[in-house]
């Protein structure tokens, strides 16, 4: 096949163009993405990591599972949701994969980035992986808090405040 019938083919516009035509694959559902950690939790496991990654790696998790149910919340398609669903799948999957394949003394004593070892080079992406987590978790959550102070703000303005500047619990007399 030459060039021309290549490149006509990939746009669509060759011999067989209903039977090549790509479709890409679906996104991965809830249920991937915790299969996912799952599989990094197995690798954890059975490749003895220390614990100041299993610590870490745990913490990623948690607030993954934390976040997914309000994944909507962020939008369809939003880079947050993207972030999430590509460090579960794939962006912790490979950090944690590369340090485990390394012998565990040489990677935990020798320098391999200035003076960081890979254990601390692994750290590093941990932590970040970690706080870009907890910023998306905090934006699935920042609409109902929003709704929430909208709310006691309505509130205040219907009823207006107590005279002791804080929350009256008292019934009062009948």
């Amino acid at each position: 096949m030459g060039l021309g019938s290549w490149f006509r083919k990939i746009r669509g516009k060759g011999d067989n163009d209903a039977a090549e035509q790509y479709v890409a694959p679906p996104p991965p559902t809830d249920k991937d993405i915790l299969a996912a950690l799952n599989r990094v939790n197995a690798m954890l496991r059975e490749g003895n990591a220390p614990p100041v990654v299993i610590s870490r790696v745990v913490r990623i998790a948690r607030t993954i599972h934390q976040t997914l149910p309000r994944l909507n919340d962020l939008g369809l398609g939003s880079q947050d949701g993207y972030s999430l669903m590509a460090t579960a799948t794939d962006y912790l999957p490979e950090a944690v994969g590369g340090y485990l394949r390394l012998p565990r003394e040489w990677a935990d004593t020798r320098p391999i980035d200035g003076n960081k070892t890979s254990l601390m080079v692994l750290i590093e992406q941990l932590e970040l992986l970690g706080v870009t987590m907890d910023k998306i978790f905090d934006a699935a959550n920042r609409a109902d808090a929003q709704a929430l102070i909208a709310h006691g703000r309505f509130l205040e303005a219907k009823f207006g405040h107590s005279s002791t500047g804080g929350p009256d619990l008292n019934l009062g007399a009948p």
